[in-house]
């Protein structure tokens, strides 16, 4: 299993009522794959910018994506753009792999029968793994869930981890997490003005 699954996984087990925002969740997974990368040194990061190296198979199949879709010649994407990039979408695709393994299955809940399934996850090795990762306050998967809302810990928080490559791909996780939220907000408040003048107010 790869922390990208670790933290799906936790998310779906302690937020099953309140799940995070998606594009949040999208983003911090894209951040996941960066420090898988990093430490199977599929990649090193010159500053804030990635540079792959010759390796490139990870014995998983996104992280392969991942490695495979990055620039490989100079200029190289910054830690912040391949966020954006590669995040668009990237939960719906963990969780189409997660199903599609059976580590996921579909329950409706009998009382709302015109309602589409939602995904559940099973109890399984990799469930049990993430949980014990999450119990035992693993740094990476602890800032990486905070980001997105899961857990205790403040996202201002300075990621304790030793690495400072890491602690750069975290860190940049955070202020895309807090941009997106910005832009949320920005464009409720558009609407709201909107909706005012339609009303007349």
């Amino acid at each position: 299993m790869t922390t990208p699954r670790d933290l799906l996984i936790t998310a779906m087990d302690l937020t099953a009522s309140h799940p995070p925002e998606q594009g949040d969740l999208s983003l911090a997974l894209a951040g996941a794959e960066l420090i898988d990368l990093l430490e199977a040194r599929a990649i090193t990061l010159d500053g804030d910018h990635i540079v792959p190296s010759d390796r490139r198979a990870t014995a998983d199949q996104e992280l392969d994506e991942a490695a495979s879709s990055l620039a490989r010649q100079p200029p190289y994407e910054s830690v912040g753009d391949w966020l954006w990039r590669r995040g668009r979408g990237l939960s719906a695709a963990y969780l189409t792999a997660l199903e599609a393994e059976g580590r996921l299955t579909r329950r409706r809940r009998p009382w709302m029968i015109f309602q589409p399934a939602h995904l559940v996850l099973v109890d399984s090795p990799a469930r049990r793994r993430a949980a014990n990762r999450w119990a035992s306050e693993e740094p990476v998967l602890t800032a990486l869930a905070a980001a997105v809302g899961i857990g205790d810990k403040p996202t201002r928080e300075s990621p304790s981890v030793a690495d400072d490559a890491v602690a750069t791909v975290l860190a940049a996780v955070h202020d895309a997490v807090r941009s997106l939220e910005a832009e949320r907000q920005r464009r409720a408040l558009d609407e709201a003005a909107f909706d005012n003048i339609w009303r007349g107010e």
